[in-house]
């Protein structure tokens, strides 16, 4: 489970899962969360999961870092808190001006774009977290066909529904934002809603997600 718990500044908590990203550690990460989360633990303010790190929050005027450490050491996981996994299909077209890297992943992939649809969409996908942008997913594990870097020069604008590809991962941009992965399309489903305050995101952390690719005629008749 844990291996290390840490000081992060004056008020918060770093918990080391350990080195590597996986669904098995983050399973664990994600567990942690939910139920220091359901405790309402007096004084704790913000947690934050990640692939394999946990950062719990709290307030100084409330508790301290020797108090919060041992409620972590201490607490109980109850996997019976957790909700049900949801698998989630998200369609995604691939054509004309929404496929912004098709010829740059052919040339570093050294496979035509065809074949990294299929090998894409061609499994299902695991939410290690969400963040950068409200909502945003970090979807693994990208078959290792199709793993590739980072543009050397970020985007100023990704349109919002853009779903990109780098290293092991995927991702949903949830709002325009600036960026730089490798954009294979773009998803008509809106994956956080502001204005929905009980439950904003689409996907969550331990959500599985199942693209699948429609036409430019299917995705203008959904955004509609």
């Amino acid at each position: 489970m844990i291996k290390n718990i840490l000081n992060l500044g004056d008020a918060a908590v770093y918990c080391d899962f350990g080195k590597d990203v996986n669904q098995e550690i983050n399973t664990n990460v994600i567990k942690y969360f939910k139920n220091i989360k359901d405790k309402n633990i007096e004084g704790i303010t913000n947690i934050t999961p990640s692939y394999n790190k946990l950062i719990v929050s709290f307030d100084l005027t409330v508790t301290n870092y020797s108090k919060i450490k041992k409620i972590i050491e201490n607490i109980e996981i109850n996997d019976k808190s957790e909700k049900v996994k949801k698998l989630i299909e998200v369609p995604i077209c691939c054509e004309n001006n929404l496929k912004l890297d098709d010829d740059r992943l052919e040339k570093i992939l050294k496979i035509k774009f065809d074949k990294i649809l299929e090998n894409f969409f061609n499994k299902e996908y695991f939410c290690y977290m969400t963040g950068f942008i409200a909502g945003m997913p970090f979807l693994g594990d990208i078959n290792e066909k199709l793993r590739a870097k980072r543009l050397e020069t970020p985007r100023v604008k990704v349109p919002k529904g853009s779903v990109g590809l780098t290293e092991q991962f995927c991702n949903i941009y949830t709002y325009e934002s600036p960026g730089g992965w490798n954009i294979i399309g773009n998803t008509p489903l809106e994956i956080f809603n502001k204005n929905n305050q009980d439950d904003p995101a689409l996907i969550n952390p331990g959500d599985k997600v199942k693209f699948k690719q429609i036409t430019k005629e299917e995705y203008d008749k959904i955004k509609s």
